[in-house]
């Protein structure tokens, strides 16, 4: 249960290193270990530009073109640095997070053993090397010398350790897979309390550490190679058993990452301030700040409030961006999807061509495409083009086709009754969707009600302006039809893994688990590639969603910042120690 609320607590996301690249207009990025859903982003702009136009907007960065136009109050900053964030919980602790933008906070604070590279593959981080076994089942971490946390302490493989273990105790509660899905040798001993520590971890030196898994993951490497946490710090209270003393300590964090928390001031701001101790040196900027204020990131951006927004690649939002003057604007495409999921538990969406005629029945394109100016793709399966296991081949991309809805709705048994709205014993056919309040979905249910009308489906609409409120609707099931998009996704495996662990409750394909779980248990790309294409036949067939789309989006950023790159997969927490104001 705590998963899927943690799953529906952010608004774009990620891995716990993340400062998302895409976020919807109030430009708020999420983290959280890559389980984080968010509402679908709303559109900015309307219009109906082709997606050939799009892909000419997003050729290349734009410069920005006169400095003179930066707004005073950006001038006057010259060691400090402000992005948004919507408000974070507080809970800053890796591995603990209350919400996904708990995880933006912890990204700036924390770094990893591992992370990755712009396509997506493992590159050192806290680690300089490891070694896996020829079985692929011992994992041998070689770390940096001379690591330290923000107090000065020292980072070595009791830390590591510390932190795998305390992630297999009874009391934790958290989702990290460390524990559920890796199956580190000895975790369950410990966590039943027939062990006081885990056979499986080694630490064989202060800078090296081996683990033993039970059985191949072909996530592995990066799932083991999270944040680390100080066991002088965490640990020092830790009794097996209890957890709750970290709580305590959420508002105090110590990290390794390249800042350290000074100030948190809910509603308000994040403040942060350089850390010395960062192994990369101190970063360039003194100063970050997540301004955690609500209101409009243009009115940020133009006012000079915010140094960084990102925004749907409209040819209107591209045109006032450029008129700005002072922003620098680059092209991005996330490894996220959207999606429209289906509660499975309502008898009625358990037909699987009912889904698939409502597939049919949504012109898509009008919705996430035209009205966006281009700035989406369609999507079809549950991965992003940018990742190495996308494909088309076998796809059925369920073209806009009124027809063949009608056609699959009378071989479900659903006949035309009073008022033009179909009928099934004595049901009506109504489908009650729940969304966030956003002009996207103001569109969606327009375009949706008149298109669903015309295949004799009734659409009854339901919008949240309140996050929180959207999430309780959705845990008291009462709904047919959810409308979220996924943080970014690094592995194939996190776009697929809601139809095997319970997310998408009432979903129970034994082809689907027994293909994602041969799509974790080898580490060749090639044979990785064949059973993640033969996975999403299946649940492209299924339809347990309706995919909706890829968004292309551009961020702008103050023209005085250099060093601001955005990664697909790790969004702008990997280059903030290199930002710096000229």
């Amino acid at each position: 249960m705590k998963k899927i609320l943690m799953t529906l607590l952010s608004l774009t996301m990620a891995s716990s290193l993340l400062l998302a690249a895409c976020s919807n207009d109030s430009s708020a990025p999420a983290s959280d270990n890559g389980n984080q859903a968010a509402p679908a982003s709303s559109s900015d702009s309307g219009g109906t530009t082709t997606e050939a136009n799009a892909a000419e907007l997003l050729a290349g960065p734009v410069a920005a073109s006169d400095m003179s136009k930066l707004p005073e109050q950006a001038k006057k900053r010259t060691d400090t640095i402000i992005v948004g964030l919507t408000d974070p919980s507080g809970a800053f602790t890796p591995y603990f997070h209350q919400s996904g933008y708990d995880g933006n906070v912890s990204s700036v604070l924390y770094a990893s053993l591992v992370t990755v590279d712009d396509k997506g593959l493992p590159i050192p981080d806290l680690a300089e090397s490891w070694d896996i076994s020829e079985d692929g089942l011992t994992y041998t971490f070689h770390l940096r010398k001379d690591l330290k946390f923000s107090d000065g302490s020292p980072l070595t493989a009791e830390d590591v350790a510390f932190t795998w273990t305390i992630l297999h105790d009874k009391a934790y509660d958290g989702d990290s897979e460390v524990p559920t899905v890796l199956r580190i040798k000895g975790g369950q001993d410990y966590k039943e309390g027939k062990s006081k520590s885990i056979e499986g971890i080694t630490i064989i030196d202060p800078q090296t550490i081996s683990v033993t898994i039970e059985k191949v993951n072909a996530k592995a490497l990066l799932t083991l190679g999270d944040n680390v946490l100080s066991k002088a710090y965490y640990g020092k209270d830790y009794t097996f058993g209890s957890l709750d003393y970290i709580k305590k300590l959420h508002a105090t964090p110590v990290g390794n990452g390249p800042y350290k928390l000074d100030k948190f001031i809910p509603g308000q701001e994040v403040r942060f301030i350089a850390n010395e101790y960062y192994y990369k040196g101190k970063p360039k900027t003194e100063h970050f700040i997540y301004k955690t204020t609500e209101g409009d990131t243009w009115q940020f951006i133009e006012t000079g409030e915010q140094d960084y927004g990102s925004f749907t690649a409209t040819q209107d939002n591209i045109d006032k961006l450029k008129k700005l003057g002072f922003l620098n604007i680059v092209p991005s495409t996330g490894s996220s999807y959207g999606y429209l999921q289906f509660n499975l538990e309502h008898a009625t969406l358990k037909d699987k061509k009912l889904r698939q005629a409502l597939t049919y029945g949504l012109d898509r394109k009008t919705i996430y495409v035209d009205a966006n100016q281009g700035g989406a793709q369609i999507a079809n399966v549950p991965t992003a083009p940018i990742s190495w296991s996308y494909t088309e081949e076998g796809i059925n991309p369920y073209n806009y086709d009124p027809e063949k809805a009608k056609a699959l709705l009378d071989e479900a048994g659903w006949t035309e009754g009073a008022g033009g709205i179909r009928e099934k014993d004595g049901q009506k056919l109504t489908i009650h969707f729940i969304g966030s309040k956003s002009k996207g979905t103001d569109i969606f249910i327009a375009v949706a009600k008149e298109n669903y009308a015309a295949i004799g489906v009734q659409l009854e609409a339901e919008q949240f302006a309140d996050f929180n409120a959207l999430s309780s609707k959705f845990e008291s099931r009462d709904f047919d039809l959810v409308s979220f998009s996924t943080p970014m996704l690094i592995d194939p495996s996190d776009g697929v893994s809601s139809f095997v662990n319970g997310e998408v409750k009432g979903y129970d394909n034994p082809k689907v688990k027994e293909l994602y779980d041969k799509g974790l248990e080898t580490t060749d790309i090639e044979e990785r590639k064949k059973i993640y294409k033969e996975l999403y036949q299946v649940i492209n067939d299924d339809a347990p969603y309706i995919f909706t789309s890829y968004r292309k989006s551009v961020y702008a950023y103050n023209g005085r910042i250099e060093g601001l790159i955005v990664s697909p997969f790790r969004g702008l927490a990997t280059s903030l120690p290199d930002w710096s104001l000229k």
